[in-house]
């Protein structure tokens, strides 16, 4: 072929900028060079699969739809070819001599200014090709356009100021890309690296891809197809292969929706949760695709913190190549993905929740910490989450779980709270003054364990119209209290006995008063403060064993020990003050506050000194 053929274009002025910025670059994922041209190839073949099926005339009709890679690790080249649309002589000079669209002219504007030279972006303004000049000094482009009567050509250029076109040797359709690649490019040459970024980046390409004959991309994009279509052996072995596991999947959600937004979205619950055990935070487990291309792997914002332990993939066509949290427009789109997936992915556990209860239990024990996470820090999904929560309570077998609308759904006529109470064990609980009223009342009572359980319900306020009420407040109203046997004291006499352990007491309490929900017990302490759960946790936290906030103590005047110290306290007996601070102490003990040993020991000592006589 004589050089009078070959004719000399000048690059675009904004092409010219663009090849500057990207040859010049020291991006450090460059390998997102090939993402771009292996897109490119995928989207030609899908026109030309689109021209086929609405029965246009297609070149070469029967050539199989398939990416080629090539690679010489002698002459440093790396060849992409595919099958796809090819382009004729005005249509080179057109997509690869000039930016056509002005979203391409802003991609300009973006990596020009500052120093944040972004070339993930590439893709996202239609111009990934030139990504290419990230790893090679010259580009050779060989095509051929699907029109039936199309020449072939070559586009050639070293990513300075101009390229050349001419007529090339008769090809079969679709394009080729010859890579002569850069010296600090060379690893491109060899067919392990290049596999390796296709599986990170193009393993569900919905075409074949090879490398040097060998097929690539063996893994289907399951979550493009329909559930119909899909074995179970096919989902778990999807599972194994991007969550990196041995097992099968706990649970698992397929669905796709048009609207609000088109989303195809394949989410699995693992069988273990590894946080639990120790292995420190875990990392969010999925990964965002558009049309099948991974543009962001274990992202940090299509779903919140707490569902980090979910594995999976969310495809959207509306997602930019690049997922950019800067731009306003993009932190829109992202956040509407958040609220849609999210909002789906809660609807399925409830789902499951109430169709197979026992499978959702083993859910909630190994994972009940990041629905409790997110019913704490998550105002737009709290509604849902709350309904998640499960409990053990007075009413229901040790081991069993419930949840608020279970309580809500067996309330006692003329009862107008859901009552909760906080210990580190049911039997803690079970042992502590805490619930006597309300077994009196016949009322139930939500177990929690963790002060995550009380913030929680605390925040709440309330569900489906009932007051959620922490059982150890000081205010606590169950309506008339139990009746209890034997006489209490006389009112003057109360009064006195209240005033005098005040006084013996002092600061240790802000309140002494008759209580009205004991039973058994002689006393019963109060936080002076909201409730007892909390203020254990400020006082681990606090490692202030020495001085926990001050209490409201109740006294049970109906109780021969009250009555005895009364007794006691009339005689001006030096042993009754003894004895009232014993009563404080075995109180705060029931509390399960941590009190200062040496005193108690001290005290236990005048007791026992006593009792022996």
């Amino acid at each position: 072929m004589s050089n009078s053929s070959v004719e000399t274009r000048e690059f675009q002025t904004e092409i010219r900028q663009l090849l500057d910025i990207v040859i010049n670059s020291l991006y450090t994922e460059r390998e997102i060079f090939l993402r771009e041209l292996i897109s490119n190839a995928a989207d030609a073949m899908e026109k030309v699969r689109y021209l086929q099926l609405s029965g246009q005339e297609v070149k070469d009709r029967d050539l199989p739809l398939e990416i080629s890679l090539e690679t010489d690790d002698n002459a440093h080249t790396l060849t992409i070819i595919d099958a796809g649309i090819g382009m004729t002589k005005e249509e080179l000079v057109e997509n690869l001599g000039t930016i056509a669209h002005s979203g391409s002219k802003e991609f300009i504007k973006l990596l020009t200014q500052g120093d944040n030279k972004d070339l993930n972006l590439i893709g996202q303004f239609g111009v990934g090709f030139y990504a290419a000049f990230m790893a090679a000094d010259k580009v050779e482009l060989y095509t051929r356009s699907y029109q039936p009567d199309a020449q072939s050509y070559v586009w050639t250029s070293e990513g300075t100021g101009s390229y050349q076109i001419e007529e090339g040797p008769e090809l079969a359709r679709g394009t080729k890309i010859v890579l002569h690649l850069k010296e600090n490019a060379y690893e491109f040459s060899s067919p392990e690296a290049i596999k390796r970024v296709i599986r990170q980046y193009s393993s569900f390409v919905p075409y074949p891809i090879s490398v040097n004959g060998e097929k690539v991309n063996t893994v289907q994009a399951l979550w493009t197809k329909n559930k119909s279509e899909i074995t179970e052996e096919e989902y778990t072995e999807f599972y194994k292969f991007i969550a990196n596991a041995y097992d099968e999947p706990l649970f698992r959600l397929h669905f796709s929706s048009d609207a609000p937004l088109s989303l195809n979205t394949l989410l699995f619950v693992p069988q273990e949760n590894f946080e639990k055990f120790g292995f420190g935070r875990l990392e969010p487990g999925v990964s965002v695709y558009c049309k099948k291309v991974l543009i962001q792997e274990k992202s940090k914002e299509i779903l919140p913190e707490w569902l980090r332990f979910v594995k999976g993939v969310v495809d959207s066509e509306e997602l930019p190549l690049n997922i950019s949290r800067e731009t306003m427009q993009d932190s829109a789109l992202i956040a509407k993905i958040n609220r849609v997936v999210t909002g789906r992915f809660l609807k399925f556990l409830n789902e499951q929740a109430a169709s197979e209860p026992e499978k959702y239990k083993g859910f909630w024990e190994k994972f009940g910490m990041f629905i409790k996470e997110g019913a704490a820090t998550d105002f737009t999904h709290k509604q849902e989450l709350v309904k998640l929560l499960r409990f053990e309570s007075s009413a229901a077998d040790k081991g069993e779980l419930i949840s608020l609308a279970d309580y809500v759904g067996r309330m006692k006529e003329g009862q107008s709270a859901i009552y909760y109470v906080n210990g580190p064990t049911r039997e803690a609980i079970e042992a502590g003054p805490y619930l006597e009223v309300f077994r009196k009342q016949d009322f139930e009572v939500i177990y929690t364990h963790e002060p995550v359980d009380d913030y929680i319900l605390n925040m709440l306020g309330e569900f489906e119209g009932k007051k959620l009420v922490s059982a150890d407040q000081a205010d606590l109203d169950v309506g008339q209290g139990p009746e209890i046997e034997g006489a209490g004291l006389p009112a003057a006499e109360v009064e006195g006995l209240n005033a005098w352990v005040k006084e013996v007491l002092g600061e240790q309490v802000t309140e002494v008063r008759e209580s009205k929900r004991l039973v058994d017990s002689p006393a019963i302490a109060l936080s002076a403060y909201g409730t007892y759960s909390m203020q254990r946790v400020m006082q681990m936290t606090n490692r202030d064993l020495n001085a926990p906030a001050p209490s409201v103590l109740e006294l049970n005047t109906a109780h021969s020990m009250i009555q005895k110290l009364n007794e006691l306290r009339k005689l001006n007996d030096p042993f009754a003050r003894t004895a009232a601070e014993q009563i404080f102490e075995n109180a705060r003990i029931a509390a399960g506050l941590i009190v200062d040993p040496r005193e108690m020991v001290k005290r236990l000592n005048q007791i026992l000194e006593k009792a022996l006589g």
